[in-house]
């Protein structure tokens, strides 16, 4: 990462003052307080008229995704952080056991550097802000260049709904001429760093010295095993994979499917789903459009290619298909690691395998993930409970989807239980901290206050009464 500038520096630093200013003003906030605060920022970044303008501004800047499925995701993911939050303690005493006499008290953590992804520049800062905002802390917001313009509108509707409510507006800012120094720079002055976006970026802010959240690549894996609803497991699979051009780091980038149900569910795609199967030449033609060397020598995804629809991601390959057409899917060749459509590809490019046993299917899905992905996500389309305990068991992943679409239940939906956020934490497989999702909880320092109890020692009996009588004194 290049070195910033004193002027970088100076700027940062004014950046933290205003910061550091608006959170003392809100020091004492009540928890009503810092709960209206949020909601008047949620509306703002909920309203119709606002999203559909913060949607039309992504899309036009960055030239990914489509206006409509934006705002889809605005809603879901506002209203899921709210869902989350309107009940949640961040204020004062949030806990208190009595009989282990321990008491907890939520703490801000400070000033945050959120940085923001090119392909959600919007509806990221909107989702982790509000989460940070719940524990009273101040964030500063630093974007992806391209989607800069973008994510300025964002804070902007979220200011407005601070000043609605009497809050400083600098608890919410944005580093408005971004560049890799000076995201840099906030990440060294910051208290805290989300990290929303690529692996150089979140190696780049767990180097920074300062703690930090971040997340890991994607490529999420379905299996469709021989007793699912062939119909719906498609159905959903489609619909993530095809929402916004396939934004998301949980689209779904590969489908293993029971040979018995592969010729329907191929049916399925090309049919009700308006997909279209790439083979032969165009195959070829697609393989080298979607993947170009880079400055280092090295294949990697052409951003031309990145959250752009199916029919403009055919015609750069250089052949057509049908009007409407969502998803160009591709049958995956073995072995799979010399192959790259068995790799992440932020695009409506979806990858199909075929398995007769399930070891087959979990040595085909173990393989994609570690391959590309370890840590981040898989999913399945069953209903058999030894099958979805033996991927709980197995996979080295922090996240598990049962018959759900994985984009949009991954980061938390109102059908699932799973926090609602866009940032996913992928463990240390995946080179993170943490195997959560990323949401208020991570926002706030939790003070344990320790009351004395009742003494209870247990008996050397009670701890090693039954181990002894499995391995005798005697034996050791």
């Amino acid at each position: 990462m290049s070195e910033a500038t004193r002027e970088d520096v100076e700027l940062i630093a004014g950046y933290l003052q205003r910061a550091r200013a608006a959170q003392a003003q809100i020091a004492d906030y009540s928890q009503e307080q810092i709960d209206d605060a949020c909601l008047s920022v949620a509306w703002e970044v909920y309203a119709d008229e606002n999203i559909a303008e913060l949607a039309r501004i992504a899309v036009e800047a960055t030239g990914m995704g489509n206006v409509r499925d934006k705002i889809t995701k605005h809603k879901v993911k506002v209203m899921g952080v709210l869902r989350d939050i309107v009940e949640a303690k961040t204020v004062g005493l949030i806990e208190k056991n009595e009989a282990t006499g321990i008491s907890k008290y939520a703490k801000p953590v400070g000033v945050i550097g959120a940085l923001l992804p090119v392909t959600n520049p919007t509806a990221t800062p909107a989702s982790n802000g509000l989460g940070i905002l719940k524990g009273r802390n101040a964030m500063i917001f630093a974007p992806h260049p391209k989607g800069a313009a973008a994510s300025k509108v964002a804070v902007e509707c979220m200011r407005r709904g601070l000043r609605r409510v009497g809050a400083p507006e600098d608890l919410i800012q944005i580093i408005e001429e971004p560049s890799i120094p000076r995201t840099g720079e906030l990440m060294k002055q910051v208290d805290l760093v989300v990290a929303t976006g690529g692996g150089p970026m979140v190696k780049a802010a767990y180097s920074s010295g300062t703690p930090s959240y971040g997340v890991g690549p994607g490529n999420s894996v379905q299996i469709i095993a021989e007793d699912a609803d062939v119909a719906d497991a498609v159905a959903k699979i489609a619909l993530s994979k095809a929402f916004d051009y396939a934004t998301s780091c949980s689209s779904e980038n590969s489908v293993i499917i029971h040979e018995s149900l592969y010729d329907q569910a191929l049916a399925l795609f090309t049919g009700k789903e308006k997909s279209y199967l790439v083979t032969g030449a165009e195959r070829d033609q697609l393989l080298k459009w979607m993947w170009l060397p880079n400055k280092a020598g090295k294949l990697a995804l052409n951003p031309e290619i990145i959250a752009h629809s199916a029919e403009s991601i055919a015609n750069g390959a250089g052949f057509s298909v049908l009007e409407g057409t969502r998803i160009l899917l591709v049958e995956g060749t073995m072995p799979l690691e010399e192959d790259k459509f068995a790799d992440e590809k932020i695009s409506p490019v979806l990858t199909l395998y075929r398995y007769g046993t399930f070891p087959e299917a979990v040595e085909i899905l173990t393989r994609l993930t570690d391959n590309a992905g370890t840590g981040h996500s898989c999913g399945i389309h069953t209903w058999k409970q030894e099958y979805i305990h033996e991927l709980g068991m197995r996979m080295r992943t922090s996240r598990i989807m049962v018959r759900q679409p994985q984009a949009p239940a991954n980061g938390g939906n109102f059908y699932n239980g799973m926090p609602s956020t866009v940032t996913l934490g992928c463990g240390t497989w995946g080179g993170n901290v943490t195997t959560e999702n990323i949401h208020w909880k991570h926002f706030i320092n939790v003070t344990w206050v320790s009351e004395p109890i009742p003494a209870r020692k247990p008996t050397d009996e009670e701890i090693w009464g039954g181990f002894w009588q499995r391995y005798p004194k005697e034996q050791a």
